[in-house]
């Protein structure tokens, strides 16, 4: 199949209009030249400035894609841009002025300008997103007309999605069940005929063949072709470009965390988060806890077993036991209306409470606060050889909460689906892990706890 490089349709899939990105480079560039010939005296070398400034301000935005705002783009996506873009444009002024100019008592209106200039810049980027958002949604304009090519579970919640969302401006025209007497030939026609903008195709819906024409078609026709992954085989893939010489090599994945800024930044954040709950709630919260405890049942305060992590490696996890002791807590997970759970262990395990002690693993580095959670080795080896991509979970350190949990997928898998879902949310996770990912899932659980959870028993 050939593949479909994702320059040669960006200036579809980014644009607003074909002229907005261009204006918004100049408008950016207007409002930093005007700020510093407003915030600095006649003195200010405005031509040298302008010239630098300028340059360094596309290579940096061209590197983070500042301009790079497509229609499912998300509101969080806009912040970070907006933030990464604003630190390094301080960094750009003051290297600038380090280097021609001395830092005196009145380098505070060089902080009062990059604040003004990158507040101004953000006003109308947020403005234009929104206004843009509204138009599609209200008054029907930029709008993509799309084909939906399969009739299954994935089409359809894409399908509902345009409908829920309209401010992304996709508009489905047609829905085609391939697997009732569908042809090709008429497809590509109705196409050209109803002026379709973008074709979403299932996979597991279509042959080699019909795929490669489809392709071709689209190709040739400057249509936008999309396809939806097989998720009952594929759970999650985010293929990455690489060359070797100019030989394109395709890798399989690429982990967020495999870089050592990123794994720094987890693991500096994960000591200073573990630190703040073992000093300001464990410190006082596990005598309470350990004297009810002792008193309900006999047995440890702490409930320790083995859970697999990083690389596969076995780490000793810590729990407040909820269970009085048996034989079968290592082999059997806990099920609704389960025998072994004492009293106050239905408080702790409905509160999330029995998990605090796991910031302890957090601090030790057995484990992250956020992250796929760790099953026990007897349930590990058994999904590892049932469930397609399981051991994908292992590539970064299990997590005491994550987005398979505040997505729905905590607690006792009782179907297949289940533990499907899990592992499908945490791919995704482990590919697309951002620090901003990390709050809302923090934030989420937190919320989680005090609306309660159907499955947390």
């Amino acid at each position: 199949m050939q593949n479909i490089s994702e320059d040669s349709i960006s200036y579809r899939d980014g644009r607003y209009s074909g002229l907005l990105r261009p204006f918004l480079y100049l408008t950016d560039l207007s409002l930093i030249i005007a700020g510093a010939s407003y915030f600095f005296d006649d003195s200010f070398d405005l031509l040298t400035y302008g010239i630098f400034i300028g340059v360094c301000w596309i290579i940096v935005s061209m590197q983070f894609g500042f301009y790079q705002i497509h229609r499912n783009t998300n509101f969080t996506t806009l912040l970070l841009r907006l933030l990464k873009q604003s630190i390094f444009f301080a960094f750009i002024v003051f290297a600038f002025f380090g280097y021609y100019y001395e830092l005196n008592k009145d380098s505070l209106y060089t902080f009062k300008y990059i604040g003004a200039v990158m507040g101004l810049i953000a006003t109308v980027k947020v403005s234009i997103f929104f206004l843009l958002k509204n138009y599609r949604k209200v008054l029907g304009g930029n709008l993509r007309h799309v084909a939906i090519l399969g009739a299954n579970k994935d089409t359809e919640q894409l399908k509902n999605f345009f409908e829920k969302r309209p401010d992304y401006g996709y508009r489905t025209q047609e829905l085609f069940d391939v697997k009732k007497s569908f042809n090709l030939n008429q497809f590509t026609d109705w196409v050209l005929e109803n002026n379709i903008d973008e074709i979403f195709c299932s996979v597991q819906e279509l042959s080699n063949e019909q795929l490669l024409e489809l392709t071709d078609f689209a190709d040739n026709n400057l249509r936008t072709l999309k396809f939806l992954p097989d998720t009952t085989t594929v759970l999650s893939k985010q293929l990455h470009y690489e060359y070797y010489g100019t030989t394109p090599i395709i890798a399989l994945r690429e982990i967020p965390l495999d870089d050592p800024i990123n794994k720094v930044a987890k693991r500096a954040f994960d000591i200073v988060f573990s630190m703040f709950v073992i000093i300001g709630v464990l410190s006082w919260l596990t005598p309470l806890i350990a004297i009810i405890i002792k008193l309900e049942s006999k047995g440890s305060v702490f409930f320790k077993q083995a859970r697999n992590g990083l690389d596969y490696k076995e780490f000793t996890c810590y729990k407040f036991r909820s269970m009085v002791p048996n034989k079968t807590a290592h082999l059997h997970q806990v099920t609704r209306g389960d025998h072994r759970i004492t009293k106050i262990g239905k408080f702790l395990r409905k509160t999330s409470i029995d998990e605090l002690p796991q910031f302890f693993n957090v601090l030790l580095g057995d484990m992250s606060v956020v992250g796929p959670r760790p099953h026990m080795v007897s349930h590990t080896h058994m999904y590892a050889e049932r469930i397609d991509k399981f051991m994908v979970r292992h590539f970064v350190k299990p997590g005491i909460t994550g987005l398979a949990q505040v997505s729905g997928y905590r607690g006792e898998v009782e179907t297949e689906e289940d533990i499907i879902g899990r592992v499908r949310n945490d791919i995704f996770y482990i590919e697309n892990w951002s620090t901003v990912m990390d709050l809302k899932i923090i934030f989420k659980t937190i919320a989680n706890v005090f609306m309660g959870e159907e499955k947390a028993y």
